[in-house]
């Protein structure tokens, strides 16, 4: 058998000698070049292991059983011990590279300190190998960009570093925990390849823990899935998804949301007639130069209508102009030129007080209900805020109310004395979706509502939305990068691209027969959930480069 690289026996984690194991007698490996992924719900104690295979468990959190990386063992070791351990056996590549990276200082200077941790290196030398591992994972102009701070660098190009970063003390072990999420389809495509270079030509092996059962199937060998740090099934990735044994694995696989194999349809709601609720004519968005920045023109002669009872997706990389798009039209964001025009009125030309009036009939969802609750207050504070703001209810007709939307979004009444802390991410996101219809708006903003959810709770999450659709007959924006999830909701997507509209219309006409090669290269970066279609489709890619070479 190829050499271990992790070995995990029996490894049971607990939060105090009397508390509930939060993962239980857990036996999991991982070879030399091999790439394994760890899936399950929010949790299920993926994160967890993670830490304990880097002796990173927090305060309170004990450890029993074994880890071994290579012939080290990482339970009860000392920290000095661990310390030695971390980066040069196994390393770790965070989610969000935004959180990863020193804000304040250039990537060249961070690598480098990574590197001192490891061993004496001169600057000349450091700064050398700084830009030999940009180089290794794809940044353009290394010997440039090493001196950049990492604003200055794209989403996947802060990710790249990030993974220079983790192979700064040449691991034998990657843990890559989450590390597409926030990426758009085209970027998380090119981050999914470089891992899987780092295997093919180093030999590293990839421990992957994920949500996106696409990039499962498009990455892994092999499939650990974990429920309530319990481990449920463990197979081949093609066996797993042919034919899954047990329950769990079977719905977890069931709520993954599919784009059509081929010219496919969705459902379309019957919108209404007569005056569209948004209708958006030639805008332009223009930020001014400032601290430095160049003026940067987000939003070109965009174009649109969104009729009530209507879901309009937008879709597109980030820096498209999406997110500027819906905070132009809930008129958060001034437009340069052209009009938004809300129920008939123009939101460019109204006074403050006409624009906060037109306010109630507008609502915004948030991707992160963590961020966008207060923490401090109870839910149905959060839920009745917009209702206290507009002075629409008071006292027992506000707390009435507030139970009603509880109701709406299938939530027990008794949560409305909870604190955001004390719900889970699902749960959390559908008190932001009541906050949002707490005025019943005829206009809702949804911007990447689901992205940061399982894809169990994401499908209820979505059912829910498609009741209180039909419910509340609202006009919707719905802005993501999952390609799967807008066919699943959209009447019709409208497709940007560097702030302009490069194509739009029905979604069965643009996700099944997209004229616009943009749009044809979203659609084919998006994983399919299928392990011999991704297969297939990397043999198509490799052929169709030997035949430009």
């Amino acid at each position: 058998m190829t050499e271990k690289i992790l070995d995990i026996e029996n490894l049971t984690i607990r939060f105090g000698p009397d508390a509930e194991p939060v993962v239980t007698e857990l036996d999991l490996a991982v070879a030399a070049g091999e790439i394994v992924a760890l899936v399950g719900e929010s949790g299920s104690g993926k994160s967890m292991t993670a830490k304990a295979v880097l002796g990173l468990l927090p305060d309170g959190a004990a450890a029993t059983g074994s880890v071994r990386l290579g012939g080290d063992q990482i339970v009860g070791a000392a920290e000095p011990e661990l310390a030695r351990l971390r980066g040069t056996r196994a390393a770790m590549v965070f989610q969000e590279p935004q959180t990863a990276l020193n804000p304040v200082q250039k990537v060249g200077w961070q690598i480098a300190q990574a590197l001192r941790a490891h061993g004496r290196i001169s600057r000349a030398d450091a700064r050398a190998r700084a830009v030999e591992l940009l180089r290794l994972v794809e940044i353009p102009d290394p010997e440039l960009r090493v001196d950049w701070y990492p604003h200055q660098l794209s989403g996947g190009q802060k990710q790249r570093v990030v993974i220079a970063l983790a192979l700064s003390g040449n691991p034998d072990l990657l843990i890559a925990d989450e590390p597409t999420t926030a990426l758009d389809v085209t970027v998380q495509a090119e981050i999914l390849t470089l891992l899987r270079t780092l295997r093919d030509e180093r030999g590293t092996a990839i421990l992957l823990i994920t949500h996106n059962m696409g990039v499962v199937a498009d990455i892994a060998e092999r499939v650990v899935v974990l429920r309530h740090g319990k481990l449920v099934e463990e197979r081949g990735v093609h066996d797993l998804f042919a034919a899954p044994r047990e329950r769990y694995t079977k719905q977890l696989l069931a709520a993954v949301p599919r784009l059509p194999d081929g010219e496919g349809d969705v459902p379309v709601a019957e919108a209404s007639e007569g005056a569209p609720v948004l209708a958006i004519r030639e805008l332009d968005v223009v930020y001014p130069a400032r601290l430095g920045n160049k003026e940067f023109h987000a939003l070109h002669s965009v174009s649109l209508d969104v009729a009530a009872g209507e879901v309009l997706g937008l879709v597109g990389e980030s820096g498209s102009g999406k997110t500027t798009l819906g905070r132009t039209a809930l008129g958060v964001v001034k437009a340069t030129s052209g009009t938004v025009a809300f129920d008939g009125t123009d939101l460019t030309t109204v006074s403050a007080r006409d624009l906060r009036a037109l306010r109630r009939g507008m609502a915004l969802v948030h991707q992160d209900p963590a961020a966008s609750l207060d923490p401090r207050r109870s839910i149905a504070d959060s839920i009745g805020e917009p209702l206290v703001v507009h002075r629409a209810a008071s006292g027992a007709l506000l707390r009435a109310r507030v139970e009603e939307l509880l109701d709406s979004v299938r939530l027990p009444r008794a949560f409305a004395d909870r604190r955001p802390s004390e719900l889970s991410g699902g749960q959390r996101q559908r008190v932001a979706l009541a906050r949002a219809l707490a005025l019943a708006p005829r206009l809702l903003v949804a911007d990447e509502p689901t992205s940061a959810l399982d894809v169990s709770v994401q499908a209820e999450v979505l059912e829910l939305f498609a009741d209180l659709r039909e419910e509340y007959r609202f006009a919707c924006l719905f802005i993501s990068h999952d390609l799967a999830v807008v066919h699943q909701v959209a009447d019709r997507v409208a497709v940007l691209r560097h702030g302009a509209v490069v194509e739009s219309g029905p979604t069965a006409d643009v996700f099944g027969r997209p004229r616009d090669e943009y749009t044809r290269g979203l659609l084919a970066a998006v994983p399919a959930p299928d392990p011999e279609v991704q297969r297939r489709r990397r043999e198509g890619e490799s052929v169709a480069l030997s035949a430009v070479g």
